[in-house]
């Protein structure tokens, strides 16, 4: 990896992060602020507020304890790139307290803002088995 896909692979070690300590904040940071979030049976979240809204109400519904397993990450140009994770765990549900294994693979876009690596869109699809 190159240093722009080390710094890519750091970013998503602190998404990782953030999501399991349901930290809204920090995943903020970790997006340009026009950023797209594509959650599976969700329509997009476009724009920050969009975003921090979509992130505030997973965080309410849910609680993750998940790992990522970077695939690849790929520099396309000076300032765009992408990386295809496969995460897994558990995913409890706050209302009930009942947990059941979390499995997703997740398609990253990142922009190059300043000298940072933003998450410019991210969307995910479930692994796990339909469930009857």
């Amino acid at each position: 990896m190159n240093t722009d896909e080390k710094a890519i692979a750091t970013l998503l070690a602190k998404y990782e992060d953030a999501l399991n300590r349901s930290d809204t904040a920090t995943v903020m940071k970790l997006y340009a602020s026009d950023g797209v979030f594509m959650a599976q049976n969700f329509p997009s979240s476009v724009g920050a507020d969009a975003v921090r809204a979509a992130y505030d109400g997973v965080f309410r519904a849910i609680t993750l304890t998940v790992k990522f397993a970077v695939a690849e990450v790929k520099q396309v140009g000076s300032d765009w790139a992408f990386a295809r994770t496969n995460s897994a765990g558990m995913v409890k549900v706050n209302a009930t307290g009942q947990s059941s294994p979390e499995a997703n693979q997740e398609l990253f876009v990142f922009q190059k803002v300043g000298n940072d690596w933003k998450i410019a869109r991210y969307c995910f699809s479930t692994t796990n088995p339909a469930r009857a």
